[in-house]
């Protein structure tokens, strides 16, 4: 991962709404979240799943998520959708440049997130949540 793409995971991780998922990569690149068991407190590489990672079973482990991974976008989605409260869309913007986050119904100015990623726009949505 770039450091411009850690440093994005450390601000989702930061968020109050964030927490990780089943599905969701992690930036070992090799291990995917199998399970969250907070009774386990550490990452254990037994089992591997189908895209050859190994199965990650977390609790307090220092992992970043790897948002360069579309399961995990898609867990990073579902979180923003839960914080929000409602339906959330993501579109990118060609006449700008940029990708958006924005709830069902809104009108051009109902954006809850922005950024040049999907991953950032995801993101600047779980910050801005209520």
């Amino acid at each position: 991962m770039t450091e411009e793409q850690i440093a994005l995971s450390r601000r989702a991780v930061a968020c109050k709404g964030f927490r990780w998922m089943p599905g969701m990569r992690t930036n070992s690149k090799f291990a995917r979240v199998l399970v969250v068991d907070s009774d386990t407190p550490c990452a254990s590489e037994e089992g591997a799943t189908n895209d050859d990672c190994y199965a990650v079973w977390l609790a307090g482990v220092p992992l970043l998520p790897d948002l360069t991974d579309p399961a995990t976008l898609g867990c990073v989605l579902a979180l923003v959708r839960e914080a929000w409260g409602t339906a959330i869309i993501v579109s990118y913007l060609y006449d700008e440049g940029l990708w958006e986050t924005m709830w069902e119904g809104a009108t051009a100015a109902g954006w809850c997130g922005r950024g040049d990623t999907e991953a950032e726009a995801l993101v600047a949505a779980l910050e801005a949540a209520p």
